[in-house]
Formats: structure tokens, C-alpha cells, sequence
């Protein structure tokens, strides 16, 4: 008996360790969950701006048709038509839904579009870029 003495601690001890070891490992998985969540999220934010300029050309399809919805990355100059004011509100929502928000409009002559959203996910600098592409 005397032998055996301290045996029941050792095994609480290791116990412990394994319980510590499986709560770890499990706050590191609600923690990508987390991540990867608000990933999609941004994403999904992403695309429904995206057709939602696109559904503003398609509104004003004359004046998309003519190249007043065209953008690069960047800013907007302030214009008092309704594409240069569909072009800023559409800027400052992105800027202000995503982090580092940006998106770019290009419309060629037989009416396709081309949107060009992009944002900073992991916030380390490199930009997640999202393009799609309709008919208007």
C-alpha cells in the first residue's frame, strides 16, 4: 500500500491535462468558426453590392450604355448626374460595409458589365477581390 501512494493524484493530473489540452483545441475551432463566418459574411456584403450598382444601370441604362457608370478603383468625382451619384453612394457604402472597401465599373458597347468589389479580410493589406458579370 505504501508503494502505491500518490498514484490517485498522478491520474487527476493527468486528467487535467487532457481536459485543458480538449478545451483549447475547442476554443481554437469556435475561433476559426468565427473567422470564417464573418469571411462569408463580407463576402456575401460583397456580391449583393455588386448587383446592386448593377441593377442602378440597369435603371438608367442610357446613361450606362454611354459609359457614365465607368470606374477604376479609387475615388469618385462629385457629379450631379444620377451615375455620378449612384457611383458615390455606391463607394461610400462599400467603403463603409467592408473593410478597405473599393469596386470598379466597367460597361462595354454591347451592354456587359464587369463589377470589381474589393476589401482587406484578414486585415494584413492584401485585398480579397470579387468580380462578377451581367448583361444590362
Amino acid at each position: 500500500m505504501a508503494r502505491e501512494r500518490g498514484f490517485t493524484m498522478i491520474e487527476v493530473l493527468v486528467s487535467m491535462l487532457v481536459l485543458a489540452l480538449g478545451l483549447l483545441g475547442n476554443a481554437g475551432m469556435i475561433t476559426n468558426s468565427l473567422r470564417q463566418n464573418n469571411s462569408a459574411y463580407m463576402r456575401s456584403e460583397a456580391t449583393f453590392l455588386a448587383y446592386e450598382i448593377i441593377e442602378c444601370m440597369r435603371a438608367n441604362r442610357a446613361a450606362a450604355m454611354l459609359g457614365s457608370y465607368n470606374t477604376g478603383l479609387g475615388g469618385v468625382a462629385a457629379s450631379s448626374s444620377v451615375a455620378g451619384t449612384d457611383l458615390a453612394y455606391w463607394k461610400a457604402t462599400l467603403s463603409s460595409s467592408l473593410p478597405a472597401g473599393d469596386g470598379a465599373v466597367a460597361v462595354d458597347m454591347a451592354g456587359n458589365v464587369t463589377v470589381t468589389v474589393q476589401w482587406d479580410d484578414n486585415r494584413d493589406g492584401v485585398p480579397v477581390v470579387f468580380s462578377t458579370q451581367s448583361l444590362i
